[in-house]
């Protein structure tokens, strides 16, 4: 823990950055001692002056003496007391500096290496470590002090009274020391189990549309139920842990009063006074059993827990962050519609790039997609990397691929949205962004005040003749609103409309622009599957129009000529036949659906 540049996971390593840690603060150590010491005053009085208030006070019928004794020991613990809140102090000045460098290198490797684990680390598991380490350190020097109080009372009374009751304390100590490691263990593989399980939900829970929309809603919730039990099956193992925690408890915390019972007549005739009994009966009571309670309550979980989270925040980079060729390896993959294949995974080095394959000479491209890289900020992780793409005029390609994956990111860098890392990128022979020759119809459709004409005209320099208008209503299907509202000239109020029919505006107004590349991305969320398959039908048909559907349903690829399926390194393109070979995500995708059927346009 000296630094952020020699941390690393390995536990022996670990443990070797706390030795250090420790010897660099060895005068904070000492402040720590002293005030213990002055804590554990009162433990040592708790017993000692208990036993000579009554052998040599009220037994021997002084009870001045016995009340002086008494008072010896409310001072012991208001003394004590004292030194409890220097303690916490003085533990305050141990931590913090501990934890000042965890936060450093969190942040370190956050920066420098696009740490995905670097928010969660910093947010809860710093202020774990922080928090579990004042606990650890206050819960182990409260046995030391308290037991080394206790065991030098009970000797100072009657060495007897040691014999009986140090061989079960360290029977139940060692008891305890040898459950922590598998205790860690388990603790470790259960934080695992549920940090699986998070990330599962994580990753599904923004999908929820993509897995309704494939109807693979059973095969999710079998994975998600895996998940579950392995998590139940760590939980249960660790909690089996509790009864070796109960056992050591109960070796070494009630076993010795029962010995002190069973062997009083025979203490009581070897020397020991009635009032050293009782003081003994005291110091375990009072101070031994609850200091091993906190110790193996504390220590036993907390301590488990510490070391888990201390090799978390200081483990290894994986390799892909390490090493420039494994991040630049994420994600690339190279397709092109001439062609079913792309990238597959490869061992470390991944070179999945291949030339786009010649297009059909009858037919000019529309769009070109060469050596494609974006990535949302110098350190992440590219959500496109060399993406090849050939697509000739009059295609009708289908984007699927999980959520998150860059299905939109891909649309917007087409339209000049955002600005690629590297790479090309031409419409029609022309560098993008070209907005002559492109319309984009996002989610959320965009309607203004005025008639429904001129909505519909908004992307047209001239107005739209009304045959033409009225051929696309119907077409793609806007034709029962535009009877609802009274004709293309009846005005539109926005916030009366429906998502769906803002949709459908905003589809026929990219339906009548001239620019003959649409993309629609997820335009077609908001409406039933017969309006989708109506709108996508019309576009698919456009005269001299290229259609590029971010699908919504599976539905949707089925109707297209060809589909690309965003997969990272296993990113690939071709038709629904070629994809069923060739694609794992794609399989999933379509499961459970009917057999390819012949395109619908």
């Amino acid at each position: 823990m000296d630094g952020p540049g020699a941390l690393d996971g390995h536990p022996g390593r670990v443990q070797t950055r706390t030795a250090r840690f420790l010897r660099e603060r060895w005068r904070v150590l000492l402040r720590l001692g002293a005030w213990s010491a002055v804590e554990t005053g009162q433990t040592f009085l708790t017993g000692y002056a208990l036993a000579r208030a009554l052998d040599a006070g009220f037994l021997a019928g002084e009870v001045r003496t016995g009340l002086l004794w008494l008072g010896a020991a409310g001072l012991a613990v208001c003394a004590g007391a004292y030194g409890t809140g220097r303690v916490y102090g003085v533990v305050a000045a141990l931590v913090e500096p501990a934890r000042d460098q965890l936060v450093t290198a969190v942040v370190g490797r956050g920066v420098r290496e696009a740490d995905p684990g670097a928010l969660s680390g910093l947010t809860q598991q710093v202020e774990l470590a922080r928090d579990t380490l004042a606990g650890v350190v206050m819960v182990s020097r409260g046995f030391l002090f308290t037991a080394a109080g206790a065991l030098i009372g009970l000797f100072s009374l009657a060495p007897l009274l040691l014999a009986v009751v140090l061989p079960p304390l360290l029977a139940g100590v060692t008891l305890f020391a040898a459950t922590l490691r598998p205790l860690a263990r388990r603790q470790e593989a259960f934080l695992t189990a549920d940090e699986a399980l998070a990330q599962e939900l994580g990753t599904l829970c923004p999908g929820l549309r993509d897995v309704t929309a494939s109807g693979a809603e059973e095969r999710v919730a079998a994975d998600v139920g895996r998940r579950i039990d392995a998590e139940l099956r760590t939980a249960r193992a660790l909690a089996r842990w509790s009864l070796a925690r109960t056992t050591a408890l109960t070796v070494g915390g009630e076993l010795p009063v029962v010995l002190l019972l069973l062997t009083a007549p025979w203490l009581l005739g070897h020397g020991v006074t009635p009032g050293a009994l009782v003081g003994a009966l005291a110091y375990i009571t009072q101070s031994l059993l609850p200091a091993l309670q906190n110790l193996i309550h504390g220590l036993g979980t907390s301590g488990s827990r510490l070391t888990v989270v201390l090799r978390r925040l200081t483990r290894p980079t994986p390799y892909t962050s390490q090493h420039p060729e494994g991040r630049q390896a994420q994600g690339r993959g190279a397709v092109s519609i001439g062609g079913s294949a792309a990238g597959r995974d490869q061992p470390q080095r991944i070179r999945t790039r291949r030339p786009a394959a010649t297009p059909p000479t009858s037919r000019a491209l529309a769009l070109t997609l060469t050596s494609l890289t974006f990535a949302y900020g110098p350190a992440s992780e590219p959500i496109l990397d060399g993406l090849d793409l050939a697509l000739p005029s009059g295609a009708h390609l289908a984007v699927v691929g999980p959520s998150g994956i860059g299905k939109s990111t891909l649309t917007a860098l087409i339209t000049g949205l955002l600005t690629p890392g590297s790479g090309t990128i031409q419409v029609y022979g022309h560098p993008a962004p070209a907005p002559q020759a492109t319309v984009l119809i996002p989610q959320e459709a965009y309607v203004h005040g005025g008639t429904l004409a001129e909505n519909l005209s908004l992307l047209r320099e001239d107005p739209v003749p009304e045959a033409e208008l009225l051929d696309a209503v119907e077409t793609v299907g806007l034709a029962p609103l535009l009877h609802r509202l009274g004709g293309p000239d009846a005005p539109v109020d926005p916030a009366a409309l429906s998502a769906g029919e803002r949709q459908l505006i905003a589809l026929t107004r990219a339906y009548l622009s001239p620019a003959p590349l649409a993309l629609l991305d997820e335009a077609t969320c908001h409406l039933d599957p017969q309006a989708e398959a109506r709108a996508e039908r019309a576009f698919a048909a456009r005269p001299g129009g290229t259609l590029v559907v971010v699908a919504h349903r599976i539905s949707s690829a089925l109707r297209a000529e060809r589909i690309l399926v965003m997969d990272g390194a296993r990113t690939a393109c071709g038709t629904h036949d070629d994809l069923l070979r060739t694609s794992v995500l794609y399989r999933q995708l379509t499961a459970g659906r009917a057999p390819r059927r012949t395109a619908l346009h």
